[in-house]
């Protein structure tokens, strides 16, 4: 007879996510992942399989909880210049302050830490940035038909450079003491949209 889990499997990928996403992935041992998941490390195999895969999981968690919210605030109806702008003014201001800024992106950091030589990590970034540069594009291409961009604008290239942008954000807002750094660029690449 098999025997039942004793682990809300749910719950201990969310806590593996966390622990991931404050440490990043060399810096995180089974060791780890044991103590914080509080289940023996057989049940982590059987469940979950090696850290390695362990960690995609949960890089494929962070996009289920993360990429939804973009999606509704860049496709509502109505103008949507406002909504592309809001974005990158909600990233800027994520990437000065509080926990975004000390953890980073969790895709972001994939990316800088793994991205270079795991294959399977950099295809979860790239669909990551693929879908969030994707989502901008329809927003700027319909801001552009109701008249909010200027008809010369290329929404695809802009699209591009905000993705670029606020990855960057990301990276730099972790990594300095002057969150005015990060702001004042969000605003500059916005001044292109006018």
């Amino acid at each position: 007879m098999a025997r039942t889990k004793e682990f809300d499997p749910d719950a201990a990928l969310q806590s593996a996510l966390e622990l991931f996403w404050r440490r990043g992935y060399e810096a995180t041992s089974m060791a780890d992942l044991v103590e914080e998941l509080g289940i023996g490390r057989a049940s982590m195999y059987a469940t979950f399989g090696n850290k390695r895969e362990l960690y995609l999981k949960a890089l494929d968690r962070y996009g289920e909880y993360r990429d939804p919210s973009l999606l509704r605030e860049l496709s509502q109806p109505g103008p949507a210049l406002p909504a592309v702008r809001t974005v990158v003014r909600r990233f800027a201001a994520e990437s000065s302050t509080g926990d975004l800024r000390q953890n980073g992106c969790f895709v972001t950091n994939t990316a800088a830490e793994l991205g270079a030589h795991d294959p399977d990590a950099a295809r979860k970034v790239e669909a990551s940035w693929s879908h969030i540069e994707t989502l901008l594009h329809s927003a700027l291409t319909r801001a552009q038909a109701q008249g909010e961009l200027p008809a010369g604008r290329d929404p695809r290239t802009l699209a591009s450079m905000l993705l670029v942008l606020m990855q960057g954000m990301r990276v730099v807002g972790k990594a300095s003491q002057d969150p005015a750094r990060v702001l004042a660029a969000a605003e500059q690449a916005l001044a292109l949209l006018d």
